[in-house]
Order: structure tokens, then sequence, then C-alpha cells
């Protein structure tokens, strides 16, 4: 690439800004040829009325494609087309809202390559983002950037917090929402999900491993499985007395505000009035992380339920059901 710079004897060629850049674009260009033919635009109509549309990316060339649970609006089918022109109707083999993420299906082949997921856990700050989609209608539309952060949190519309969010500064508007995030080698790195509204290189995406983990809970079982331990609680601060007391460092958790009756919480006799500080010995520190750790691998499972109860540290045994 530096095979035109003259460097003098004894000297070190440094890149110029000119090869630099082409370097970027190179890099930019070639995970666009890539990943590009396998996003998809997904159109939602109502009753023969659009009433929306987003993007999505293919999963498998058999028909598999993965959105935003905010895309397809709870219709169970939607329309889509890919980058060659190819149109087909999707129906929605799952959607969880939880965490933005729903899984389509046509009986289709798809002319569209599958595209590779990278591991989300190596993501680095500074590492060059790249965003396709259909914002604001304008199909295959391509912006690039940097991640901006790894391991934010994310409020959902169900309330819930959605873990391991990606933060670029890629540009996405509307219509990006559950096309990809790749990295400079065309793998996806998130599901494109949401942008701050007023603010300026603000834009979220839910990390691969994430919307993985979600598609392999939808094949298997048609939704995502969640534990439960029959209780309510809410955030409660724990009083420092009561701290140095029972030896806990931390400063907050789940007080039980009701046990459902007959319920697991109520058979590893639970009361209301506890305070939850940790489960299977992990911190909780409040009704969120409660919520992160009952994960489907809980189901039918006996989890260790660290409490407080007047002051006293105090464990429990619970057989966790799946969340209704």
């Amino acid at each position: 690439m530096f095979d035109d710079i003259h460097v003098p004897r004894g000297q070190v060629a440094q890149p110029t800004d000119a090869s630099l850049q082409d370097a970027y674009s190179t890099a930019v260009m070639a995970a666009v040829a890539k990943a590009g033919p396998a996003v998809v635009h997904v159109s939602v109509a109502e009753e023969g009325r659009p009433v929306g549309a987003g993007s999505g990316l293919v999963l498998a060339s058999d028909g598999l494609i993965m959105t935003n649970s905010h895309v397809v609006g709870g219709q169970p089918s939607v329309a889509v087309s890919m980058a060659d022109g190819q149109r087909a109707v999707a129906r929605v083999l799952g959607d969880d809202p939880h965490t933005d993420i729903a899984v389509l299906r046509t009986d289709e082949q798809l002319s569209a390559p599958a595209l590779e997921f990278a591991d989300s856990r190596s993501l680095q700050p500074g590492q060059i983002a790249i965003a396709i989609g259909n914002p604001l209608g304008f199909d295959r539309s391509v912006t690039a950037g940097i991640i901006s952060a790894t391991g934010r949190s994310l409020r959902a519309v169900t309330g819930l917090l959605i873990d391991d969010v990606i933060q670029t500064d890629a540009a996405l508007n509307p219509g990006n929402s559950g096309g990809p995030l790749v990295d400079s080698a065309g793998r996806v790195m998130g599901i494109n999900t949401a942008v701050i509204r007023g603010a300026q290189g603000i834009c979220f995406s839910v990390a691969s491993n994430t919307a993985l983990n979600v598609l392999s809970q939808i094949l298997r079982y048609g939704k995502v499985r969640r534990a439960a331990m029959g209780l309510e609680g809410a955030f409660t601060l724990v009083p420092r007395h009561i701290a140095r007391a029972a030896g806990v460092e931390q400063e907050s958790g789940v007080r039980v505000m009701a046990v459902t009756k007959g319920g697991p919480a109520a058979e590893a006799e639970i009361r209301e009035g506890d305070l939850i500080i940790a489960l299977d010995d992990q911190p909780v520190l409040g009704v969120d992380d409660l919520l992160r750790l009952l994960t489907h691998e809980k189901v039918r499972e006996e989890v260790k339920v660290t409490l407080l109860r007047r002051g006293e540290r105090r464990e429990r045994r619970v057989f966790a059901v799946e969340r209704k």
C-alpha cells in the first residue's frame, strides 16, 4: 500500500493521511460487500394498510431472518424484500419484546447468504462499527463509526433491562431498526435497536451473543423461557447497621412485597418483608438483577436465595418454575 512512498535510508515509513483513509474505505467497502446482500427490508401492514417498516438480516438461506420485536409490532406475518429485489412473506416464529428481538421464517429459499456472527464478548471501544439498513425508507443505506462502549443496559418497552448492549456513534434513524451492526470483516456484532432522541452519535444495538441466545430458544421452544420464584419485590436500601451486623457489603437488595400462595418461594418459606441480597451467590442489588439472573437455565432447577430476615442472614433453596 505504501510502495509509492520514498523513504530515505535509515528512516521508517509513516502512513500518510491519504493511505490511512484509503485503508479505512477499503475495510468498510469490503464489509458492506459481504454483509449488504443479507440485509432485508421488513414492511408491516395491518388490514392492508402499511403501519411500519424496518430492517432485518438473513440467518439462513432457507428462509430464517432476524429483526427487532418492535418492528413486527405483534403482527403474525410481515413482508420482506432482499437486496436483489426478491420478495417474500414471512411469518413470525418467535417474538421477545424483553430483548427487542424477533425471528421470522419464509417458505421460500432466499438468494441472500447467511451472515457470520462475532463474539460480542471480544468487542472493544474504538472498533469500527458499520450499520446497514433502511433508514427513513432509504433502502440499504450504510453508516459507519466506532463502538463507543460495550456492556451498556437499555430498558425495553416491557420495563425489563436488556443487558450487554453496544453503544455506537454510527448514525441510526427510524428504519435502521432490526438491521445488523457489523465489524470490518462483515460479521454481525449486534442488532440495531434504538437511538436517544435529541442526542447525536448515541445509538444502541443488542449484542450478538444476546441475539443468538434468543434465536436458539425461539428455535427450540418457540419463545424465550425465563425462570420465576413466585414473588413480588421492590428495590430497598440495606440499613448500614444491619449490613454491618450481617457482614453484608452491598447497599441495596430486593424487599419481598408479596409471595404467591403455593408458589416456589412460599414452599421455600420465603416471607413478605425478607430482603433478598443474592441468587446463587451472585449479588442482587435490585429487581433488575433478580430478573437478569433468573434465566431459562434456572427453569425447573433449584436456586439458592440469600436473604436478610430481621437482620439475620439466611439461605433458602427455591425450585424455580417458568415465568408466565
